[in-house]
């Protein structure tokens, strides 16, 4: 049987996204055509939204609607004390614990299998970030105790102490797991 095209163009659509296969985008587009079309239009609406919504923030690189997110924008937020973390769900669990500093959002980690390596996270402007600061800082590797995890920490570490920021200013330390 050949499946319609909006159908198929749906379910490739949803494979697309990360823990889903065959079956559940199958399950997901014949779920969306009983959905009512209202229904439909405002989920639309919101992954559009999604895209031309959200900036990444100009100082920590968290998501946010604003240049600028609210964690950067928050007074009570310690601006010394850095954790940084490789996505914005990071984030979003450190905020549930109560942590009172702020973030550096790299938005992966290194991973040579992937072809992803320091260039493409945000590792620079975390050091161009430190070196502008003044006062001690203190920066918390928060990234992953996964392999990339850990090579993304050692090599933030680093280059933090071949910038030329010494220990008296930046005090780096890692996250308790």
């Amino acid at each position: 049987m050949r499946i319609p095209k909006p159908i198929s163009k749906l379910m490739e659509s949803f494979e697309k996204l990360p823990g889903v296969g065959p079956k559940t985008a199958s399950r997901l587009t014949f779920y969306m055509l009983r959905v009512p079309q209202p229904e439909i239009e405002s989920f639309a609406r919101a992954l559009t939204d999604l895209k031309t919504g959200i900036k990444l923030c100009s100082i920590c690189k968290n998501v946010g609607e604003e240049d600028i997110c609210n964690v950067c924008q928050d007074a009570a937020k310690d601006k010394h004390i850095i954790a940084v973390v490789a996505t914005p769900m990071d984030v979003l669990a450190l905020e549930k614990t109560g942590y009172s500093g702020t973030y550096h959002v790299l938005h992966g980690v290194i991973d040579p299998l992937n072809n992803i390596g320091p260039e493409e996270i945000y590792i620079d402007s975390l050091i161009s970030r430190l070196t502008n600061m003044d006062g001690e800082i203190e920066v918390i590797l928060a990234t992953n105790t996964s392999m990339e995890g850990e090579s993304t920490a050692m090599y933030i570490q680093k280059l933090i102490r071949e910038s030329g920021l010494g220990d008296e200013k930046v005090k780096i330390t890692r996250i308790a797991r």
